[in-house]
């Protein structure tokens, strides 16, 4: 950063950061254990929640320089937000860590190369589901004429990072063009009475990459007692809009969601990606500041609520749910545990399964290395992250292990692949293995009328 810089980013700083927020970190350390970046950088401060604040209060204060080292040690950071459950004063650090991101990042003078490319995904790309659409098309003609295994072959992969590589391989197949654009905007219950009206928030890439998880959720919410209304003006959620410094356009797509589904009179509206999920629910701090827009924000907040806590609300977990004998784990979201506040609930579908054995992952609750697009921003960082995850996840025994979040998933096939074994273990959304649950169950309960 020159000085012109520099001092935009100071100045920045002391207009727009909660200095009582970054006041009431009592540098009591409780934070230290929970931060996987802490521990994995050998317990170097610069990389700790406190000493992040700490950063940050120094150049609000004037006494240190927003300089690379402090960009670094901000950049580094997962936002996983596990420091926020085991702070004692309640320190909301991921809204100080997106405010100092957003400052840095939009006062910084980037390269013409970086700068298109930011522009590209934040400004032309993600806010477009059709334009989202059209980019998987192409990743499906990649995986479907013969252009994948072409590339595999020559080893053009090899060219790029090894978290890329694997990424590739494990990257699930995108469905046809015309099997994303042709769906019900509205679904009936299938139980005998309806229990709730809700909506379902379909996401960017859930709708696209992930289209056959987002196909289970209203499946087990059809099953559970839902009738579903899918708006068809929502939009991306801005987390990584909101993560990555683009804090203005963030917001941009909450007005668009809060417009979309106030038109929907539900109950609850229905989110299947921890990180979706927990930018969701925080558009209430994000348009505070905006007295149009606060009220209607809290709102659309209120009514924000995981699949897993509806199913468990309306009892799917006591209907009968089926597997055969597999060893089945659960790695949290960040997000859905830290930002929503939500862990129980999985665990308990997950236990009531018959003929699966859920054991509990040590650490279960740290990040994997994911988050967001963090493992190619930071992939050494990433992969030493993952690697204690593995380590954690092979001491289980299981065949299966389930995530609530598709960077997490995406994440997990990664780990398999570069440490367990392809052929006895997988990764699973936790709506797909309650889906297959559900339906073996009651395959088992039809043969065996007929049978009777």
């Amino acid at each position: 950063m020159n000085q012109q810089v520099k001092d935009r980013v100071q100045e920045g700083f002391k207009e727009r950061m909660d200095y009582d927020e970054l006041l009431n970190c009592m540098r009591c350390g409780f934070c230290l254990p929970s931060c996987p970046t802490y521990i994995e950088s050998g317990k170097n401060e610069l990389h700790s929640p406190r000493g992040r604040i700490a950063l940050m209060k120094g150049v609000v204060d004037g006494d240190i320089e927003p300089d690379e080292e402090v960009k670094r040690s901000l950049d580094m950071c997962l936002g996983c937000r596990a420091c926020e459950p085991v702070c004692p004063s309640g320190v909301k650090y991921g809204h100080l860590l997106e405010e100092a991101r957003d400052i840095i990042y939009q006062e910084e003078k980037q390269s013409l190369p970086v700068k298109g490319l930011r522009h590209l995904v934040f400004a032309q790309l993600f806010p477009y589901q059709q334009r989202m659409v059209g980019l998987m098309g192409l990743v499906r003609f990649y995986q479907q004429t013969g252009v994948q295994s072409f590339t595999r072959k020559l080893g053009v992969l090899k060219a790029f990072p090894e978290t890329m590589q694997i990424m590739e391989h494990v990257l699930p197949p995108i469905p046809k063009r015309k099997d994303i654009k042709n769906r019900p905007t509205q679904l009936k219950s299938l139980h005998k009475t309806r229990k709730k009206q809700v909506a379902f928030f379909s996401g960017c890439l859930m709708d696209t990459v992930f289209m056959q998880t987002n196909e289970a959720t209203k499946k087990l919410l059809q099953y559970a007692g839902c009738d579903i209304v899918i708006p068809k003006t929502q939009a991306c959620c801005g987390a990584l809009h909101g993560h990555s410094g683009e804090k203005e356009r963030a917001k941009e797509m909450a007005k668009r969601n809060i417009i979309a589904f106030e038109e929907a009179s539900v109950d609850y509206i229905i989110t299947n990606a921890g990180g979706c999920g927990a930018f969701l629910v925080d558009y209430d701090h994000l348009l505070k500041a905006e007295p149009e827009w606060a009220q209607r924000a809290q709102a659309f907040t209120a009514k924000i609520k995981d699949v897993t806590a509806i199913l468990v609300e309306l009892d799917f977990h006591k209907q009968p749910l089926q597997l055969d004998d597999e060893i089945v784990t659960y790695q949290d979201s960040c997000h859905l545990r830290n930002g929503q506040k939500t862990f129980k609930e999985p665990r308990l579908l997950l236990q009531s399964i018959q003929g699966a054995t859920y054991v509990e992952m040590n650490n279960a609750d740290r990040c994997c290395g994911s988050a967001g697009i963090y493992n190619m921003l930071e992939p050494k960082m990433s992969m030493q992250i993952l690697d204690y995850k593995m380590t954690q996840t092979k001491q289980t025994k299981a065949q299966t292990i389930v995530t609530a979040n598709p960077g997490c998933l995406l994440q997990m096939m990664v780990g398999i692949e570069k440490h367990g074994d392809p052929e006895t273990m997988r990764a699973v959304h936790i709506v797909d293995l309650l889906l297959e649950a559900v339906e073996n169950a009651r395959d088992r309960q039809e043969k065996g009328s007929v049978h009777r």
